[in-house]
């Protein structure tokens, strides 16, 4: 099987190493030639110079993965596919993006004949490695034609993969879950620094998460990756206490008003991350540094 992907960045180029080590055939363009040549050279991706190019050298009916940042790049880059393709051609959304976005590009193309997938991706730099949890929104016929590539891409083929609906379902479900996770980052932060601020205890925070790990209610991966940081340093002094928000946190705040559905937990996490940049903390330099930890996002440093 081959396919297009569009985007080899930190998640797309670990996305198409992933499908080039199970057998999948990728044709990659990316605007770095020097990401495009390494993957190349390294794990036998088919470069191209351009989406046009990556076009030419895909089978009839042609599939194109994206992995690009949400919004007016990713807009751009559909628009231009919907005109370079023909009817019976998928294209898929593995970024973030708003799934109001994703069922007006749907419906786009399906004007054309064109399917489309919304595929939520999580899994983050950890992804190549462990698979990717992968959520998607299309038709049955688009989901079919794409599951032998989610099979790949998933920890199994049977797990960590699910067609959940139709078009924007699948963008809807990842905004959800990054919703919760804010919140449960939140409540660690909060707890963390409780300990810390308690002189007296000298607890180790370090030995105390990596117990939490072992049979507790709340053992989880990102307390997997937060007791493995802190290990390494538990002061934090070279972390500024600035969290960035990437924007699906703010969509589920807005669609709990929408919906008129009491959402205070992940609200209030949102909240905190803009308080973040205002302010001075412990918690959110663990914050920052849960972030960094599962998706590779930049730590900005105390100056």
């Amino acid at each position: 099987m081959r396919m297009g992907m569009v985007g080899l960045g930190k998640m797309g180029g670990n996305m198409a190493t992933r499908l080039r080590r199970g057998g999948i055939e990728v044709v990659g363009y990316d605007r770095s030639s020097e990401v495009l040549e390494k993957l190349a050279d390294e794990e036998g991706v088919i470069a191209s110079g351009s989406v046009g190019d990556l076009l030419s050298k895909l089978p009839s009916q042609k599939i194109v993965w994206i992995m690009l940042p949400s919004g007016e790049i990713t807009e751009n880059q559909i628009v231009e596919l919907s005109n370079m393709l023909a009817k019976g051609d998928v294209v898929i959304d593995g970024g973030n993006s708003n799934y109001h976005d994703s069922m007006r590009r749907g419906a786009m193309l399906a004007e054309k004949g064109i399917g489309f997938m919304d595929a939520g991706t999580s899994g983050g730099i950890w992804g190549l490695e462990n698979g990717y949890c992968l959520m998607v929104g299309a038709s049955p016929e688009v989901a079919a034609t794409v599951e032998p590539i989610l099979k790949v891409l998933a920890p199994t083929p049977d797990s960590g993969w699910a067609h959940v609906g139709p078009v924007g379902s699948g963008h809807y479900v990842k905004m959800i879950h990054n919703g919760i996770e804010y919140g449960m980052m939140q409540a660690f932060a909060e707890g963390l620094e409780l300990m810390e601020k308690k002189p007296e205890f000298s607890l180790d925070l370090a030995q105390i998460t990596e117990l939490w790990r072992h049979s507790s209610v709340v053992r989880s991966w990102l307390l997997d990756l937060t007791a493995e940081a802190l290990k390494h340093d538990q002061k934090l002094d070279k972390i500024a206490p600035y969290v960035a928000d990437s924007g699906e946190g703010r969509w589920t705040a807005i669609e709990a008003i929408e919906q008129g559905i009491a959402a205070p937990v992940l609200s209030l996490a949102l909240q905190m991350r803009f308080a973040s940049q205002n302010e001075k903390g412990y918690g959110y330099k663990l914050l920052s540094l849960m972030r960094n930890a599962f998706g590779g996002h930049a730590v900005k440093s105390e100056s």
